[in-house]
């Protein structure tokens, strides 16, 4: 916690601007060509900002209508995901009616409902049950087998370290590392992604 991983991410979704340096999304500049590069975005944070008074397939509609989707090949990726992440039951429910679990599926879908070329996820995983975070796990893995990029910010290591193929790890907005987990337990002789980070982090005795 504080070590700069919702910061980075508001600021790669445009929504802080950075002190210094440059961010491009899919070769556009976010600060000169923030519309082009924001619609090649999918985002969802922490705390998702959600339409309560809207059921699950309005909110999802008004979302491919912002994204300039045709309104039935949206509305079919809708249904699609719809049913991976099985929210059947309560898509026609307001917003405001569903659990905090399904409040993050509705925010997931809407993420990914124009297949963006890079998804930014803020601990994605929060208030999933067990079977809807393996169909997130499988989800991302396939979008990013399309050759998009999923940057996913946790401080949960088994999840980074079962589901990254590159990690980069921060402490107090420094980078202490970065490289695929396998590799920098290997290097360390450490047994878990977890074990590296402490030990990195680990305060040395005073004297």
């Amino acid at each position: 916690n504080g070590a700069g991983k919702t910061t980075t991410l508001r600021c790669l979704a445009g929504l802080l601007r950075p002190d210094r340096g440059e961010i491009r999304i899919s070769g556009h500049d976010l600060a000169k060509q923030s519309r082009q590069a924001k619609a090649a975005l999918g985002f969802v944070p922490d705390r998702p900002f959600l339409y309560e008074r809207l059921t699950t397939r309005e909110f999802l509609s008004f979302l491919g209508t912002l994204y300039r989707q045709e309104p039935r090949p949206a509305a079919a990726r809708a249904e699609a995901l719809i049913a991976r992440l099985e929210l059947d039951r309560v898509a026609d429910l307001t917003i405001e009616a569903l659990s905090f679990g399904s409040r993050q599926k509705v925010a997931l879908i809407g993420a990914l409902l124009h297949s963006p070329a890079l998804l930014l996820l803020d601990e994605p995983l929060n208030g999933l049950d067990p079977p809807a975070a393996r169909a997130l796990k499988d989800l991302l893995r396939e979008h990013a087998t399309t050759g998009a990029g999923v940057l996913v910010s946790t401080h949960q290591l088994e999840v980074a370290d079962r589901l990254c193929d590159r990690v980069v790890l921060l402490h107090h907005g420094r980078v202490l590392a970065e490289g695929a987990p396998a590799e920098l337990i290997r290097a360390r002789g450490s047994g878990t992604l977890e074990e590296y980070f402490l030990e990195l982090t680990r305060t040395p005795p005073t004297a």
